[in-house]
């Protein structure tokens, strides 16, 4: 029983048709209390449409979902209630302040305006409440629409491609906000096609190609079970004039043919390093779903 109250996405066989194309065509996953979980995938996988369907905003035409307790067709307005949602789409009121953005969903929530403090030193906009959001980056931007959907303190957060468009920096910051609210408690389904992001934040990810999941499982399983072994080797030989040249090379540890020459190269002495290397996300993604994550 409680493995079965952990979990706050329950996905069964879901489908939705656009036109006779199936943009999300038969996906099941669950994502567990207080876990990253992750959607990736190239533009137009159906991974936006799949958030849609799990936040109640679109019917599916086929399977079953529950999130957050609550069915996400028979029980949209219990469903609002418990879940925070985060488009691309950034619709604040540009010639407000941060504070009084927030303070006016308030007003919509029937919440006290303290709450919008709290949520902005959730996102560390405290010092920046008073300033207009039209003088604001669009990673702070970003932060301020990831405090609006908490600001009801939803136990779940989906974020559409949180990171899409921001520079560096901007883009860590999204990254640390959303690892505060995971050690908070809050359980966040993200969307992106940025694998190493993927790599960073979440604890399981599933990759999703033309409207299907085609591997589900931990970035760690994913990179130890599909990812080749190999070895990055650094060669000394005797160069012109007497010189030492250096050369580096790749072994694969499951072809016979690179083994035999690593060991002729440790006879002949000359391997001056050996590192391993460990396949990422990305290069898993490829192998495993024959396309580009973007």
């Amino acid at each position: 029983m409680n493995n079965i109250l952990s979990l706050m996405i329950e996905a069964h066989d879901l489908r939705r048709a656009f036109r006779h194309k199936e943009a999300v065509a038969g996906i099941s996953f669950t994502a567990r209390q207080g876990e990253i979980f992750g959607l990736l995938g190239p533009n137009g996988a159906g991974k936006t449409t799949t958030i849609r369907i799990l936040t109640g905003q679109i019917d599916p035409s086929g399977g079953s979902a529950m999130v957050a307790g609550c069915d996400v067709v028979k029980d949209r307005a219990r469903l609002k209630e418990r879940i925070g949602v985060v488009f691309e789409e950034q619709n604040l009121y540009e010639r407000l302040s941060a504070r009084n953005n927030l303070a006016f969903s308030c007003w919509l929530y029937g919440l006290p305006e303290s709450r919008a403090d709290e949520v902005l030193d959730l996102v560390q906009l405290r010092d920046r409440a008073k300033d207009h959001v039209s003088t604001f980056s669009n990673g702070m931007r970003q932060r301020l629409m990831i405090a609006r959907a908490l600001l009801h303190r939803p136990p779940m957060l989906f974020l559409d491609e949180p990171s899409r468009g921001l520079d560096p920096i901007s883009a860590r910051d999204i990254r640390l906000a959303i690892k505060q609210l995971s050690e908070e408690g809050i359980t966040i389904l993200l969307t992106t096609h940025l694998m190493d992001e993927a790599d960073q934040l979440c604890q399981r990810v599933a990759f999703i190609v033309n409207g299907k999941i085609v591997a589900n499982d931990t970035p760690r399983n994913l990179k130890l079970t599909h990812g080749e072994r190999v070895l990055m080797v650094t060669l000394t030989e005797h160069g012109q004039n007497g010189h030492s040249a250096l050369q580096d090379m790749t072994i694969k540890l499951d072809d016979p043919a690179d083994q035999q020459r690593l060991s002729v190269w440790m006879a002949q002495d000359r391997v001056l390093a050996i590192h391993s290397h460990e396949a990422t996300l990305e290069e898993v993604f490829i192998e495993v779903a024959g396309v580009r994550p973007a």
